[in-house]
């Protein structure tokens, strides 16, 4: 095999190493809700995926998901939150706030209707005493 071959062969494999890492072992880091007016609140933009990927609040609290969609890609024209029956439209460059109230602590995947863009919802359990868990993609009790 000659040098080019095998640069390409490098090149190649560094390209599947990092599309694997990238899309399967990253972790985005976790937005704990804020509360506005007694109601959890995260801001979330849409585009290219959902930032922030993971969002932790409360359980028992009422909560607020401020979808920004910042695109016009298909994948990204709705918001399903399968586990609390939501099922939502976000159009293109507008804010579209989601309520709902999570009963019960747990991780939750929210994804788009392609379930090509997913997220991460993570419900504590609802104590005084707690703050947000800096491990967002496992569950602490």
């Amino acid at each position: 095999m000659s040098a080019a071959q095998y640069a390409v062969t490098a090149a190649g494999l560094a390209a599947i190493v990092w599309v694997l890492r990238y899309f399967l072992f990253s972790k985005g880091a976790a937005a704990p809700a804020a509360t506005v007016e007694g109601v959890q609140e995260v801001r979330i933009t849409v585009k290219g995926g959902y930032t922030p990927d993971t969002v932790v609040v409360q359980a028992g609290k009422p909560v607020r998901l401020q979808f920004y969609r910042d695109e016009t890609a298909d994948c990204s024209e709705r918001i399903v939150l399968e586990d609390f029956g939501i099922d939502a439209a976000l159009p293109a460059f507008q804010t579209t706030a989601i309520e709902f109230t999570p009963a019960q602590p747990g991780e939750f995947r929210f994804r788009c209707g392609m379930n090509m863009l997913k997220g991460l919802l993570v419900v504590e359990p609802a104590t005084t005493d707690r703050r947000p868990s800096a491990s967002p993609h496992q569950f602490h009790e």
